[in-house]
């Protein structure tokens, strides 16, 4: 039997997982991998980059899962700053640049894994690609925006984007001791929220200082004489000075390669990729955050752009490359974050996500505490949830809290995944001493409130 040759496109961790699958099931004789890494870095946590900025995490290498010098030994040839720049389909190779030593060259491939992740979206406004304009998605990106907030000069941020990235940025500068401005097109932070939550959100980042401009897009980014940005206008005419401007306004598949080799993308932007993460090509296959998946709830296609996802694709991907059989079974839109001191979490359907898919629902949500009421330390949480009408089925959960309360979300992330009901949820047994819960867990009171909203709109209903 020949040896079979798998180039990977992408050395974080839906490629790598990839890669060191497809090594694992296959010896070196039998199939050869490749991994192009366009960065410096392999397999790192892209999640903890605004941790790192605001000095909670110490040094880069703790960021480091595995090493490009860990996955060499591992029988990868990892080739770090090189980037891929074309894909020939019919000729089976693809186009590499080594931007060190400033050469080009072609890589044969008979297996493909497109895992180049995403890239910071860009409002299309005058100013935007300015310098002192930065986007964060790489290690790289993160080295280079540390840098700049180290510069003394640097005294007033503003945030392009009260995504969940924007408001970790924005408090890592915070933690600094910058002034920072957030300035979103929404009238809430974090859109994936309902705007009940999202006004929880909102009053908890100016609790702790940083100025909050909702409701305004941003038109401008005002430049000096040097070309660097100095200020953010917005619609409503206010400018905003900054020193440093930061896009925190989420991210967007990177198919532009895929797209122009002829892999084909499919309705959400995303390449189109089964189960297995194969995609319409023969012989290629895609994961991570470029690719789409279905949501489990709607069933329809969407781009989640997580670290938990990408590493589980990649495995996938892995493990049918190498000759074995695995599946990706889809999403249910679970996240979690921290802003300050307040927990955020959600799953499943938002109020606009369940109107969208046509689905007809009663709400509830509760007030609690994390823990005995009586007990020290006890936090409060609020669990708001969505259930759809008549059957109870759960369809959406967010929280919001202090500490203890955000990963109370994985329980409804579980039942979701399983389809539960509300009253099903009401009767789990969960866990109960008062160091972390009250009696009834705060997600128990929410199921039951849920179940008896379900039971008055069927009342009410004929």
């Amino acid at each position: 039997m020949s040896s079979q040759r798998l180039v990977v496109i992408g050395g974080d961790a839906a490629g790598m997982s990839a890669a060191s699958q497809a090594r694992k099931r296959q010896t070196a004789d039998s199939l050869q991998v490749v991994a192009f890494e366009r960065g410096h870095a392999t397999s790192y946590s892209a999640c903890g980059i605004p941790y790192w900025i605001s000095g909670t995490v110490g040094a880069e290498r703790d960021l480091i899962a595995r090493s490009p010098q860990q996955h060499r030994a591992n029988g990868i040839d990892v080739r770090t700053r090189t980037e891929v720049v074309a894909i020939d389909l019919a000729a089976r190779t693809v186009h590499a640049r080594d931007l060190d030593r400033e050469r080009e060259y072609d890589e044969p491939f008979d297996q493909l894994v497109y895992a180049a992740g995403s890239i910071p979206m860009r409002p299309d406004v005058p100013g935007i690609e300015a310098s002192g304009v930065y986007g964060v998605q790489t290690l790289d990106d993160g080295a280079t925006l540390r840098a700049e907030l180290s510069d003394d000069r640097t005294r007033r941020v503003v945030i392009v984007g009260g995504g969940y990235i924007g408001l970790e940025i924005a408090e890592a500068c915070q933690i600094r001791g910058l002034d920072v401005t957030v300035v979103d097109r929404s009238p809430t932070p974090i859109g994936t929220f309902d705007p009940d939550i999202g006004t929880v959100i909102a009053d908890a980042i100016r609790g702790i200082g940083i100025d909050l401009v909702l409701g305004e897009p941003v038109v401008e980014i005002e430049t000096g004489r040097d070309g660097r940005a100095v200020a953010v206008r917005t619609y409503a005419g206010r400018r905003l000075p900054a020193d440093l401007v930061v896009l925190g306004l989420g991210v967007r598949p990177n198919v532009a390669l895929a797209a122009q080799a002829g892999i084909p993308l499919g309705t959400s932007g995303g390449i189109a990729v089964d189960a297995q993460m194969r995609t319409r090509v023969e012989g290629v296959w895609a994961a991570g955050d470029c690719v789409e998946s279905v949501h489990r709830l709607s069933g329809q296609r969407v781009v989640v752009a997580l670290g938990t996802h990408a590493n589980k694709q990649g495995r996938v991907a892995g493990i049918n490359i190498g000759g074995g059989y695995a599946t990706f079974a889809g999403v249910v839109g679970t996240a979690v974050t921290k802003v300050c001191d307040l927990e955020v979490a959600r799953t499943g359907l938002s109020e606009a996500e369940a109107d969208a898919a046509g689905l007809r629902y009663v709400r509830a949500t509760v007030d609690s505490t994390t823990r005995a009421g009586y007990f020290p330390g006890a936090q409060p949480i609020k669990i708001k949830l969505l259930a759809e009408k008549r059957t109870g089925r759960l369809l959406g959960g967010q929280i919001v809290g202090r500490e203890g309360a955000a990963k109370r979300i994985d329980v409804l992330a579980t039942a979701i995944w399983n389809e539960m009901s509300v009253d099903e949820v009401l009767g789990m047994d969960l866990s109960y001493a008062p160091p972390f819960a009250p009696v009834w867990d705060p997600v128990l009171i929410a199921a039951r409130k849920a179940f008896e909203a379900v039971e008055a709109d069927a009342r009410l209903t004929p």
